[in-house]
């Protein structure tokens, strides 16, 4: 096992993260998977366990001692739920994901109003950018939010947002200036319960059934201008610069996911006899196990080297976050189909939990930006560095 060099602090959260998940989210994660039923219990079992406020500064009732810092410490909490349960683990992550525009570019008073609960878990948050005619064009959003004197006035409609109608915090990405295309786009700070701010559709999904994925309908909804976050013009940079930052929270999930799978097939092989000896014995078998393994080793250690350089400050990481999100999906989808494919007809049978990681590694190569527009962002830092 490499050593990572974890703190004590990192430590405590990898082995409590690893409790829960053995012994309150194992249990329930087929039937939440089933019912595609929102874990509000075990949600609330993290913010008692103050797991909520491992990526959130002290001065906001978080355990973080610098401006921003706790990725590494998200990365390690979510690998070891999605081990587990990535559908339950995004849960947790996808309130990270709406709270970090807040920590990089909300001014005092908004962090004071919205961060104390976030860290303790009382109120999740959520990212709201997709839209119909705008996934991976994120500069095509049709949602607008027109200035009326001390008030912004929002109508539009996002879908795909996980944890729709579950968080009460929403940062919300929405046209101020059309004109101007991307440079026209601005971010909001919704409250859940504001008149004009609804629910829609919920997503019945192929995998990560236990998150909700959801509609956000907007209708004259008006919103006060100190909800603003930064400045008017500056939604797509505040996106760009939270996925930079939280794309490493998808690779840890993927490789939570891939770690679990390969943890089960390893059992399985053990114990599953074919011509008279374990499978486990057979060479094909096992170099589908060596390979599986060095990958995951591999992804996690990319995952972990962006996630502490980010931690030490250097947040211009586009191309680096976008290769850990893009190498670790693309590993955790590899290994859940060999993992299914070692546990042969069986491995298709919902009666056996491995269908259910194939499941949910899927999404971590399409949302917070399809792997092909992964490959995208490393190809143009390339040629920006090659035209220095």
């Amino acid at each position: 096992m490499i050593d990572y060099q974890f703190t004590e602090e990192q430590i405590m959260i990898r082995d409590l993260c690893r409790k829960i998940a053995q012994e309150k989210i194992s249990p329930i994660a087929k039937d939440l998977d089933e019912k595609s039923e929102f874990p509000s219990e075990i949600m609330k079992l993290l913010g008692e366990s103050d797991l909520f406020r491992v990526f959130i500064p002290e001065a906001y009732e978080g355990f973080i001692k610098t401006k921003f810092g706790g990725l590494l410490n998200l990365c390690i909490a979510t690998e070891e739920l999605s081990r587990v349960c990535g559908g339950i683990a995004v849960c947790y992550a996808a309130s990270a994901l709406g709270t970090f525009p807040i920590i990089l570019y909300g001014n005092e008073e908004q962090k004071k109003k919205y961060l104390p609960d976030l860290a303790s878990g009382k109120t999740l948050a959520a990212f709201a950018l997709t839209e119909p005619e705008a996934g991976s064009d994120a500069s095509n959003i049709k949602t607008q939010a027109k200035r009326e004197g001390d008030f912004y006035i929002l109508n539009g409609t996002k879908h795909f947002i996980t944890n729709g109608g579950e968080a009460s915090v929403y940062v919300v990405i929405a046209m101020t200036d059309p004109k101007k295309g991307a440079r026209g786009a601005s971010a909001f700070i919704i409250e859940k319960g504001t008149p004009g701010f609804s629910f829609g559709k919920k997503e019945d999904k192929l995998g990560i059934r236990a998150s909700v994925t959801r509609e956000l309908i907007f209708s004259d909804c008006k919103i006060p201008k100190e909800n603003l976050l930064g400045k008017e013009g500056m939604g797509f940079v505040i996106t760009m610069k939270t996925f930079d930052i939280s794309r490493p929270g998808v690779a840890a999930q993927a490789v939570g996911i891939a770690q679990g799978a390969l943890d089960l097939t390893i059992r399985y092989a053990k114990e599953r006899v074919q011509f008279g000896r374990s499978i486990f014995s057979f060479q094909g078998i096992q170099f589908m196990l060596a390979d599986t393994a060095t990958e995951i080793e591999a992804a996690r250690s990319l995952v972990y080297s962006v996630a502490k350089t980010i931690d030490s400050g250097k947040l211009d990481i586009a191309k680096e976050s976008a290769m850990a999100k893009l190498f670790a999906s693309d590993v955790a989808m590899r290994v859940t189909t060999d993992c299914v494919q070692i546990f042969g007809g069986y491995g298709y049978m919902k009666d056996y939990p491995i269908e259910k990681y194939m499941r949910d590694a899927k999404i971590t190569q399409i949302y917070e930006g399809t792997n092909q527009i992964q490959r995208n962002i490393i190809a143009l830092q390339l040629i920006k560095e090659a035209l220095k």
